[in-house]
């Protein structure tokens, strides 16, 4: 191999590991080997996405590949150790993680995007940086060269991954998503990391049957022959059956409750990408990551966390399409096709069946959808401002926080109770409060809430909520308080550190090579897209919008010590070179890099979509 930049890899350093017996991994002790790291947090869905991706990479070369994930936090739950061990096994990650809570391991790599993966060659040099999903068929091609190069010079060295997988733990429930009542005062409850779904007495405790047969899969059938893959939302049809949302199978199942028959009534099993139909045949479209489903409207809308968007299900007519969103991440409002989603991961309908509630997780806003005109629908915002503010602040609903929120239940008063998930409580958001509504804590101390329901104590008739606490591996019932809990209010901006920049001119280029035996497909058109905004909008003095170049010169106003986010999408498609049918692949990422405007700050800014920057 040739013409390949040296750049020592630095040294992995971080709080602790996880995943490794205790042991504490150096590079050289990992000498010999292929090391891919993985720069993840755990709130991140494109991180999910990736996570499955390597596990295929990992099964291919078990001898000479060792996968290290690096957790780079974004939200203040994600820097808790006991979390991210939690979500280790939850995603059932099985490879070593280094814990980085302080992000010097990102610091060091020069990360700037969730997820992020480096190669590192066996003398230890960089020789790849891959920003997003859907690189791992070019690292798997870097991989065969790298083993091929390094067997011939004597440098790669074969074993077993240093992987200790956690110990089992005994418990009814492990990492629960989503709720559902069932007729007959029953629960059913995804039980997400076993995947499967299990259906609980009216105690919440005592498990009456399990659906599916507890391994990984995507399999129709009689319920101790199905299988699912991380399942989470559950919906009730107007006819009795129940919708499932599988999310890593990345397909809606329909579960018959009298049988316990499971069948694939939507998706093809294969992740959506930018680019592929959004309406089709429901078994002929692929879905990504849906999170959850509700009936609304005449159909089911579908979380669509995968891509930030939200879709629609036509049971009648075997149909899916968009719905909402753009598949930009973000938090823009305003006609359903132009609207910015970030993570849509929990949605209720309100009572008269005129809102669509969603929980926007990764803007950590509560949102919704509601018609607009005769056809059309409209996004709303009541609580959140965007990616990077979060925290848990209760009052007026435009200075409320939230934080990465998970789950919405309609109360028959109107109001929403919303499953705080990183802030380990149960809110409440009551739009006819105020001027623009008010926002109150109901509950804390619930361990990663992540799906609630309304029920009523029979004896007192008062409301109970039922919540899924997911990371305490149980259903918790909790009656609602006649005053709302009093909590200190704390505020937080995500800790990436800001990117120094030179006010007025800055050059913005995104670094993409195709991978090795590929070249740029641009058959029907452009092969490659850009995509720049800004928060606030005034951040863009010039640059702002759509082209077909991936570099672009932009302008920015402001003082000394100004702030913003720069928000960059881009996209690249490539092909095979070689083959009568040559594959073809789509490289896309979005990055929302913090910035400051200083006399003292740079007049470039680099992002890595593929390859490595040598400007």
């Amino acid at each position: 191999m040739t013409n390949r930049a040296r750049v020592r890899a630095p040294e992995l350093h971080g709080r602790s590991w996880i995943n490794t017996g205790g042991e504490q991994l150096g590079l050289a002790g990992l000498r010999g080997r292929i090391v891919v790291l993985d720069f993840w947090t755990f709130c991140c869905i494109n991180c999910l996405h990736v996570i499955d991706e390597l596990r295929q990479l990992e099964g291919r070369h078990p001898d000479t590949v060792v996968v290290i994930g690096v957790h780079s936090p974004k939200f203040v739950h994600e820097a808790e150790h006991a979390a991210l061990v939690d979500a280790v096994e939850r995603y059932g990650v099985a490879h070593p993680v280094l814990d980085d809570p302080e992000l010097a391991m990102w610091k060091q790599y020069a990360v700037r995007a969730w997820p992020t993966l480096v190669v590192i060659d066996p003398e230890g040099y960089v020789v790849a940086q891959h920003a997003g999903e859907g690189h791992v068929h070019a690292i798997e091609k870097l991989v065969g060269e790298l083993e091929a190069e390094h067997e011939a010079k004597g440098t790669l060295r074969r074993g077993d991954a240093p992987y200790t997988p956690p110990e089992p733990v005994a418990t009814d429930l492990r990492f629960p998503g989503k709720i559902l009542p069932l007729p007959g005062s029953t629960f059913l409850v995804s039980d997400t990391t076993r995947h499967q779904l299990v259906e609980l007495a009216a105690d919440g405790e005592t498990v009456l049957r399990r659906i599916g047969a507890g391994e990984r899969g995507l399999m129709d059938g009689a319920a101790d022959v199905a299988r699912f893959n991380e399942p989470q939302g559950l919906g009730l049809l107007p006819d009795g059956g129940v919708l499932v949302a599988d999310t890593v199978n990345h397909a809606l199942r329909r579960l018959d409750p009298a049988t316990g028959t499971v069948a694939t009534v939507a998706g093809t099993g294969a992740q959506w990408w930018q680019g592929a139909a959004t309406s089709g045949p429901a078994l002929e479209v692929a879905l990504s990551s849906p999170w959850d489903v509700a009936w609304f409207a005449g159909q089911v809308w579908i979380a669509m966390a995968g891509v930030h968007q939200l879709w629609t299900y036509d049971p009648a007519s075997g149909t899916v399409a968009a719905a909402a969103g753009t598949t930009n991440e973000g938090l823009v409002d305003g006609p359903a096709a132009e609207a910015w989603f970030a993570q849509p991961s929990g949605l209720a309908v309100t009572a008269d069946g005129t809102r669509l509630w969603v929980a926007d997780s990764e803007t950590s806003a509560l949102r919704w959808v509601e018609r607009a005109g005769d056809d059309g629908f409209a996004v709303r915002t009541a609580v959140g401002t965007g990616l990077f503010d979060f925290g848990h602040r209760d009052g007026p609903a435009g200075q409320a926080l939230l934080q990465h929120p998970l789950g919405v239940t309609a109360l028959p008063d109107g109001s929403v109770a919303v499953c705080d998930t990183y802030n380990h409580a149960l809110r409440r958001y009551d739009p006819a409060t105020g001027a623009a509504g008010e926002v109150s804590t109901l509950a804390t101390d619930l361990r990663e809430p992540s799906g609630a329901v309304l029920v009523s104590d029979d004896a007192q008739g008062t409301p109970e909520m039922v919540v899924v606490e997911s990371a305490r591996h149980r259903l918790t019932r909790l009656r609602l308080p006649e005053d709302a809990v009093r909590v200190e209010a704390v505020a937080h901006r995500t800790q990436r550190a800001a990117t120094e920049v030179a006010p007025g001119a800055l050059r913005l280029d995104v670094v993409f090579r195709p991978p090795a035996g590929q070249k740029l497909d641009d058959r029907y058109g452009p092969a490659t897209r850009l995509v720049v905004s800004s928060t606030p909008p005034g951040l863009l003095a010039a640059g702002e919008g759509t082209g077909t170049e991936l570099h672009r010169e932009v302008r920015l106003s402001g003082g000394e010590g100004a702030e913003g986010v720069l928000h960059v999408s881009a996209m690249a498609a490539s092909c095979d070179e070689e083959g009568e049918y040559p594959a073809c692949h789509m490289h896309q990422q979005d990055w929302g890099v913090p910035v400051r405007l200083t006399a003292r700050g740079a007049d470039r800014l680099p992002l890595v979509l593929a390859g490595l920057d040598e400007g």
